[in-house]
């Protein structure tokens, strides 16, 4: 086991490839005016792979992320990419709350990437010193710049090992965290296996998972599962192919940048809060690095299948969560969860309806989780 200091790169050869793919795309024929009703609108693909081609520079970006600390980290030979911003030290001061971050599908730990400041250096970005966090914004094994697993088995319960021991290497044998997405249903599992590791949980988001659905349901639980039975009708396809066949699709995905963005921006426009139109909520440079990253590393298919090594699990713990939960939830996420559905697996001692803001929180409204987070773990210091 050991941590390194690491610099995310692409090689020249792999972005050259990149342009001429894109340069390249053979472009389907679509329907007159349906726009986005059959899936992802052809003249906005060919907006984005216009910009990732002529406008987008991975040389900035990499600039960008050079401006982080980044390690890597060994667990059981293999590397875990993590971005790792240390607080400032003042001298006599409490030392800062260890926070783990994680991201979900289709993101990768970019999306933390506006987030990371105001929480690390507070005194910088509005905030007050005794607020500052040692920040651990991880890439999921097989997301971005941590390696793919080789063997079956890496799914949301093992995870929540290995980010005991990153944690553990990088110094903190507790710690908080913050996570959302498939991130959040590793957190459960730490919630579940390791809760005395967790100094406390800030979570976001819905499950749609309606596997077992208790009897005695409240009003607003009635009306939740209503409404998941209606999003799993038309908007889960996604996750069953990723839970029953994710190598089928890799072969495609992993050969055509423009399939890639076609797959991933989809539900970068379903998901958020936009209003239909990703550039009034994102930045393109954002969506592309995103992309890049997933492109250039070859992990869109070890992060779908993530989805089947966790359908298909035998060793995910079961129950109701006791650490300290917080809880920030979105409006304009999949669909509204309301608060006695969640303390039915999670001991919510916080509770916060955003005003805006998605299923990307991080990049969409930073401002307010930052906040969130700052507030809720101010009773856990």
């Amino acid at each position: 086991m050991s941590v390194t200091p690491f610099t995310p790169t692409i090689a020249p050869d792999v972005l050259e490839d990149l342009r001429d793919r894109l340069r390249g795309t053979r472009w389907p024929d679509e329907l007159h005016g349906v726009g986005w009703d059959q899936g992802t609108s052809s003249a906005v693909l060919r907006s984005f792979v216009r910009s990732w081609l002529e406008d987008f520079s991975w040389a900035e970006q990499e600039e960008r992320l050079a401006g982080f600390s980044h390690v890597r980290v060994d667990v059981d030979g293999h590397g875990v990419h993590a971005v790792h911003e240390r607080a400032p030290r003042a001298e006599g001061a409490a030392e800062p709350l260890p926070l783990l971050l994680l991201h979900g599908w289709p993101s990768s730990v970019v999306q933390m990437l506006p987030v990371l400041g105001p929480l690390a250096r507070p005194g910088e970005h509005g905030g007050q010193a005794h607020d500052a966090f040692d920040v651990v914004a991880l890439s999921l094994p097989g997301y971005g710049f941590s390696d793919r697993p080789t063997q079956p088995g890496t799914d949301v319960a093992r995870i929540a090992d290995v980010c005991v021991q990153v944690m553990e290497q990088l110094g903190y044998p507790r710690f908080a965290a913050r996570g959302s997405d498939l991130g959040a249903g590793v957190l459960q599992q730490l919630g579940l296996q390791h809760p005395d590791r967790l100094i406390g949980l800030h979570l976001s988001g819905t499950n749609p998972y309606l596997g077992y659905v208790p009897q005695d349901l409240a009003p607003a639980e009635e009306e939740f599962v209503q409404r998941a039975q209606a999003w799993n009708a038309t908007e889960m396809a996604y996750a069953m192919e990723h839970s029953s066949k994710p190598q089928t699709l890799a072969h495609a995905l992993n050969d055509s940048p423009a399939g890639l963005a076609s797959w991933i921006l989809e539900k970068f426009r379903t998901w958020s809060d936009c209003g239909g139109d990703l550039d009034s909520v994102y930045s393109r440079d954002d969506l592309l690095t995103n992309l890049t990253i997933y492109w250039a590393t070859q992990t869109i298919g070890s992060s779908m299948r993530l989805y089947y090594e966790t359908a298909h699990s035998s060793r995910a713990a079961y129950g109701r969560v006791e650490v300290p939960t917080g809880m920030a939830m979105s409006g304009a996420d999949m669909f509204p969860t309301p608060r006695e559905w969640v303390e039915r697996s999670y001991n919510v001692t916080s509770w916060t309806d955003l005003p805006r803001g998605g299923h990307f929180l991080e990049w969409e409204v930073p401002d307010l989780v930052v906040d969130d987070i700052r507030t809720f773990f101010r009773g856990h210091r």
